[in-house]
Parts: C-alpha cells; sequence; structure tokens
C-alpha cells in the first residue's frame, strides 16, 4: 500500500503576504521624498544641498532611535500589537508632510520627517520577528527576500503615481504625502484580524505547525534585556553587516539627485529609471533569499550557504563605482540596478542571520541594535556628502559611488571575522 505524503498548509504564505504589503506601504512613505526631492528643491522650497541633508538626517537620527526603541517595544508587546503601534506612528507622520509650509523651511519637514523615521523603525523589527515565529529555518532567508521585496515594489509605486498627482511645477505636492494613510487603514484592519501566533490560529493544520516548528526547540525564556545583547559578539557582527544600509538610503534619497545632476533629468524624467532600479532591486531581493536556501538543501552549511551569497552579493556591487564616470543614462541606471539588486539579496541574507543564531524572543531587539548601527552609518554619509557635495559640487558623487561599491567587501570581512562560524548563542 502506497502512503500518500500529508500536504503541508500554506497560510504562512497569507502572514508573510501581509508582511510584503506593510513594508510596500512603508517604502511608498519613505521614497516620497527621494522622488520629489529636486521638485521641492527648485520649484516649492529651495533647499540648499545642506538643508535637504538635514532633512534626511533627521529621518536616520529618528529611524536609529526608533530601531532601538520599537525593537524592544515588539519583543515586549508581542508582534501584532508593536506592529500596528508602528504603522500608526509611521502613517501619522507621513500625513503631517503635508502640513509644510514654505515659511518653516527645512526644519518643518525635518520634524515631519523625525516622526515618520520613529514609526517606520518597527517594520522590520515586526517583520523579521513574524517570519522566526511562522517560517522554519531553512524557509527564512526566501520568506525574508519576499517581504523584503516589498521595499522596491513601494519605490516603484512611487515614481509611478507621484507624475500622475503633482505637476512638474510642484503643485499638488501635499496629495503625495496623504493617499498612502488610506492602504495604511485597510492594512490595520487586516493584520488585526489576521494574525496570531501559529501555534493559536485556528486556520494552521497540524501538518503546518509540525512544518512551523520543525526546528529543534528552543529553551523557554524570559525577555533578553539590551544588556544581555550588547556584550554578544553575534550582535555585532549583524551590526557590521548593515553598515551597508548607508548606501542603500543613498540611492533611496539622493539617487534622483545624481540622476538630475549628472543627466539633468526631472520628475517625469525620473519614472523611469527610478522603475528600472528598483524592479531590478526587486529580482536580487527574492533571488537572495532563494539562493542561500537551495545552497542549504543541497547539503551546505548555514554559514556557508549565507556567506557565499553575502560574497556574490559584495562582488556584482563593485562596478557601481563606474556610475558617476560613464557618459550614457541608461548605463548608468543599470549600474545602479545591479548594484541595487545585489544589496537587497545581501539584506534579505543578513536579517536572516539574526533568527538563525538568536532565539526568537530576541530577534526584535538584535535586528534594532543593527538596524540603528546601520541608521547611524547612513547619517555620518549623509553629513559626509553634504559637505563634499557643497565643496565639489557633482564631482562629489564620485567619490561616493566609491565608497558604495567597497562598503559590502568591508562589511563581510567583518562579519567573517567575529563570526566565523553561525552558531546558536546561549542567553
Amino acid at each position: 500500500m502506497t502512503i500518500t505524503p500529508q500536504k503541508i498548509g500554506s497560510f504562512r504564505w497569507r502572514i508573510l503576504a501581509l508582511l510584503f504589503m506593510a513594508t510596500t506601504i512603508n517604502y511608498i512613505d519613505r521614497s516620497i521624498l527621494g522622488v520629489l526631492g529636486p521638485t521641492l528643491r527648485d520649484k516649492v522650497f529651495g533647499w540648499s544641498v545642506k538643508d535637504y541633508a538635514n532633512i534626511t538626517i533627521s529621518f536616520q537620527l529618528a529611524y536609529a532611535i526608533g530601531l532601538l526603541s520599537m525593537g524592544g517595544i515588539i519583543d515586549k508587546l508581542g508582534t501584532k500589537k508593536g506592529y500596528t503601534l508602528s504603522i500608526v506612528i509611521w502613517s501619522i507622520f507621513g500625513m503631517l508632510h503635508a502640513a509644510v509650509t514654505r515659511g518653516m523651511g527645512w526644519i518643518g519637514f525635518a520634524a515631519a520627517r523625525f516622526g515618520l523615521g520613529i514609526g517606520e523603525a518597527g517594520n522590520f523589527p515586526s517583520a523579521i520577528k513574524t517570519v522566526a515565529e511562522w517560517f522554519p529555518r531553512k524557509e527564512r532567508a526566501f520568506a525574508s527576500g519576499i517581504f523584503n521585496a516589498g521595499t522596491n515594489v513601494g519605490a516603484i509605486i512611487a515614481p509611478l503615481f507621484i507624475p500622475l498627482i503633482v505637476m512638474s511645477d510642484g503643485t499638488n505636492w501635499q496629495y503625495a504625502f496623504l493617499i498612502t494613510a488610506v492602504f495604511s487603514l485597510i492594512w490595520i484592519i487586516l493584520w488585526n484580524r489576521t494574525y496570531r501566533k501559529p501555534e493559536l490560529h485556528p486556520k494552521v493544520s497540524p501538518s503546518e505547525l509540525q512544518h512551523i516548528l520543525s526546528d529543534p526547540p528552543e529553551p523557554a525564556t524570559e525577555k533578553i534585556p539590551w544588556r544581555n545583547l550588547l556584550p554578544v559578539k553575534e550582535t555585532w557582527a549583524f551590526a557590521a553587516a548593515k553598515t551597508a544600509d548607508a548606501v542603500w538610503w543613498f540611492y533611496l534619497f539622493w539617487g534622483g539627485f545624481f540622476l538630475n545632476a549628472r543627466f539633468g533629468l526631472e520628475l517625469k524624467g525620473l519614472a523611469l529609471p527610478l522603475i528600472i532600479i528598483y524592479l531590478i532591486a526587486d529580482v536580487g531581493s527574492i533571488f537572495g533569499g532563494y539562493l542561500s536556501g537551495a545552497f542549504i538543501k543541497r547539503g551546505w552549511t548555514v554559514n556557508k550557504a549565507r556567506k557565499i551569497t553575502l560574497l556574490i552579493c559584495a562582488i556584482l556591487v563593485l562596478p557601481v563605482t563606474m556610475a558617476p564616470i560613464v557618459t550614457n543614462q541608461w548605463i548608468a541606471v543599470l549600474l545602479i540596478a545591479l548594484a541595487a539588486g545585489a544589496h537587497q539579496a545581501w539584506s534579505a541574507n543578513v536579517f536572516t542571520l539574526v533568527s538563525d543564531v538568536f532565539p526568537k524572543k530576541a530577534v526584535a531587539s538584535v535586528v534594532g541594535i543593527g538596524g540603528m548601527w546601520g541608521a547611524a552609518s547612513g547619517i555620518i554619509a549623509n553629513l559626509a556628502l553634504g559637505k563634499v557635495l557643497t565643496d565639489a559640487g557633482p564631482h562629489g558623487y564620485v567619490y561616493a559611488f566609491l565608497v558604495a561599491g567597497c562598503v559590502y567587501m568591508v562589511a563581510l570581512g567583518v562579519v567573517q571575522l567575529i563570526m566565523p562560524k553561525m552558531t546558536p548563542v546561549k542567553l
């Protein structure tokens, strides 16, 4: 008699779809300023390079603070309540951008960006914690790659819809910051109706629950305080890998300005190049998560699979150093797109490093600590870039892309030095 294998359920993928949706909304809100930036600078507010740098620094400073605080809050409140709190905060401050007047100058925008950064800081700790709760280790990189692809979908949607509602002279710019609140409200309703832990969810079949919990059980533990996580070297290995966040934020917040300065592209002209960059980044996010999972299925250790994938990503980023010196607009766009795709593949695997080595109750806090380091790196990069572009003009982008191309190799070397073997951390 032939025994038919029991079919594994698929409800966990519905939960993942909600993570993808939230991350997409998150990045629509985050990307609006990068798309509208040259128009707001030249046609509405008259910002200088340093003014814009200060606005982005305000977001990154809040994001760093938010990652430290929101990670701990999410571990304390739980994923359901913590994620809801995060999206409520960022939606309110996203809408407040529309209330900024010319008389408020860059400070008004910086204040709105600060609040946005606090709220948006909760997205990735929440999502990574959810993946750790709902997926076994062998599926986590792929699952992280899928929800992380929402960053690129959000960055694609922003340049698609903004030129439809904002005029080339900046008229109606306020509406760009209001529209996502509707999507946020829909998500909050869906999330609170759908989410429970898999062990408590009535729609999770016994076979799917068994699959989700197929990893060796973790010892029961209370919430792990930061003071126990900060001395752990694996925390700082993750933080070192997150240094590359500064490069991603450079593409997100300064990519439109670079294309404007180098090739004269404005609001409508920026749409197609930015869409191409983030479409390829989307492919990279999903493929990067798939690749390390495929290596594990071939019998590779988790350590080897993750790090070889990260090495491939670091190599693919290197050509971006040529972007500011090529004369063809589309070659520059494709070089940035390749680097953005490699970054997202890198990011999908870096996030998974945390759930690979830390117990679930520490995941959101460790993601918050590492993300704070990434945000701090972004602040330093913005301060330097604002000064370089002020002193050297558009030629300053040569130095920016040189650093952007080399950061990944350096970060991977530090990760290997700190964490040569990815063994589970005992806390």
